[in-house]
């Protein structure tokens, strides 16, 4: 089987499998193989394949096709040869297949098979554990509802959200029933208060009650500065009848509070009792049916019903001092949360970015396999699969060429960077091919506020204040790579000011990049 690679230019590493017969390659989605790229035509060549003979043929395309460095109409090609189109270099590669037996077998429940592939989306089998069990449905009923969170939002937002969740759940249910508990102690207090009020009607006003004359009652009291936390009041017969305060004299009972007070005292059971009620807006309701004693009847009769509308300064006072303390926990944990997450999002990404880092450093031949100080238990069998393929690599290198290439050192090529930064116009850095800052003119000092005496040595985006200013250039080095050290450009603010980035990559003879020199150009 063969296949074409892109070696070079804006689709690296990107792989076309060859069929046998004809295969078309251009830019028109009629082709067998699809190149979307500046200066290839629609249809620019055809690759025939005839068991181990490969033809290609220039389908007179605008650019032309070049086969080992030579502009070719037809011509035949074998395994390693390059062929040249518009921004992409494609390098033909012979695949020896071998046919692999794999035998299945069913398994039991319970049962382990280290050869066979785990299904993601494939629940476990319900252990029969019962300690066991609760762990079981959190992994495969309550998680799976994340993971499809995590499919349309990225992961540090989604473990942001969930801190928040988090904050907003853990605070409900640990601080508001402290904060119900000690208002409903002070609603009883204040309860107490007004049943006092009540009694006091009954108390200075007993020979008038007794005489059922209404209208000789006090309650001036209950309108002084005494009786604070009195809003209003109302004294009424048992028809509703109003006799306090004298501005409603005559009038019939008309607010809600006291209708249902006058309907609860009319059942005779309920006329010894005395109610309480919390009517919203820091306001409590307290009614009273006053009782006299009737010669006739031989018992006491209620003769009056006094309500009370009660707001003590207290009463808001302890709302207001609720809701700070409520505000204050959600503030005070939600800057504990913040912390968190940045620990929580940076020791994850750091073993990621770690193996990111050390791979290339494998690929280059500066480390032996991918290794971690840091403990992830959960990584060590991706890191395992890794250093497996990447001992493959080594194995097939091995293969086809008889030895593994030795990669170039960057220093020869840092140092002649170095000779382009001594006469350079405007801000200049110098990075490794690592990103590991060398060299930083005083413009450019100035301009990123980066010291090289301090930074020497260091990754970019350990030294950068400006960690998006350090991600830009970083991801413009890897463009540059990935195009054969072609010019990146992009604008960036900078102190309020819109800077231009350009990166170019140098690279060298083992067709990697070996260091990148940045410039920065203030847009006028």
């Amino acid at each position: 089987m063969f296949k074409l690679v892109a070696v070079g230019g804006k689709l690296r590493g990107k792989e076309f499998i060859l069929n046998d017969g004809e295969n078309t390659i251009g830019s028109s989605s009629a082709c067998d193989h699809q190149i979307q790229l500046d200066g290839v035509s629609k249809k620019h060549l055809r690759i025939t394949v005839n068991e181990d003979s490969v033809y290609t043929e220039d389908l007179g395309s605008s650019n032309g096709t070049i086969v080992n460095g030579k502009i070719i109409k037809v011509a035949t090609i074998t395994d390693g040869d390059k062929i040249a189109l518009p921004n992409v270099i494609l390098q033909l590669v012979y695949v020896r297949e071998k046919v692999v037996v794999v035998k299945k077998k069913v398994l039991k429940a319970g049962e382990g098979d280290d050869d066979a592939y785990d299904d993601l989306d494939q629940p476990e089998p319900v252990p029969e554990s019962l300690a066991a069990k609760p762990i079981w449905f959190f992994k495969n009923k309550v998680m799976p509802v994340v993971y499809s969170f995590n499919e349309q939002y990225e992961w540090a937002a989604l473990v942001g959200i969930l801190l928040f969740v988090f904050i907003a759940i853990n605070i409900t249910l640990t601080i508001l029933p402290v904060l119900r508990d000690s208002k409903i102690l002070l609603f009883k207090e204040i309860a107490l208060r007004g049943k006092q009020y009540a009694t006091e009607v009954d108390r200075f006003n007993n020979v008038y009650l007794r005489d059922k004359s209404l209208d000789q009652v006090y309650t001036g009291f209950l309108e002084s500065d005494v009786a604070e936390g009195v809003k209003s009041y109302k004294l009424f017969d048992v028809e509703g009848r109003v006799y306090r305060p004298v501005s409603e004299l005559n009038t019939i009972v008309n607010d809600a509070f006291s209708v249902d007070a006058l309907k609860f005292y009319r059942i005779e059971r309920n006329q010894d009792q005395e109610v309480i009620q919390d009517l919203g807006n820091n306001t409590i309701g307290i009614a009273r049916a006053i009782k006299a004693h009737d010669k006739n009847l031989g018992r006491d009769v209620v003769v009056a019903i006094i309500t009370i509308y009660f707001s003590p300064t207290s009463l808001a006072r302890e709302a207001s001092n609720n809701s700070k303390a409520y505000l204050e926990s959600l503030i005070t944990s939600g800057m504990v949360a913040i912390i968190f997450f940045g620990i929580l999002y940076y020791m994850t990404t750091r073993p990621i970015n770690e193996m990111r880092v050390q791979i290339e450093r494998v690929l280059r031949g500066r480390q032996k396999e991918l290794d971690s100080k840091s403990l992830f238990r959960e990584l060590q069998p991706l890191r395992n699969t890794i250093n497996s393929i990447l001992t493959r690599i080594k194995e097939l290198q091995n293969t086809e060429t008889g030895q593994v290439e030795e990669l170039e050192d960057d220093a020869p090529y840092i140092r002649t960077l170095k000779e382009f930064l001594t006469g350079a116009q405007g801000p200049v850095m110098i990075l490794n091919s690592e990103k590991i800052i060398q060299n930083l003119n005083l413009e450019a000092e100035d301009l990123v506020g980066i010291r090289e005496s301090a930074s020497a040595g260091q990754s970019i985006l350990d030294t950068a204040r400006d960690q998006g200013l350090a991600a830009t250039i970083i991801d413009l080095c890897d463009q540059s790579a990935n195009n054969d050290g072609s010019n990146q450009k992009e604008t960036y603010e900078i102190g309020g000011k819109e800077i231009e980035i350009n990166v170019a990559a140098l690279i060298g003879r083992d067709r990697f990049a070996k260091g990148y020199y940045i410039t920065f150009v203030r847009n006028s």
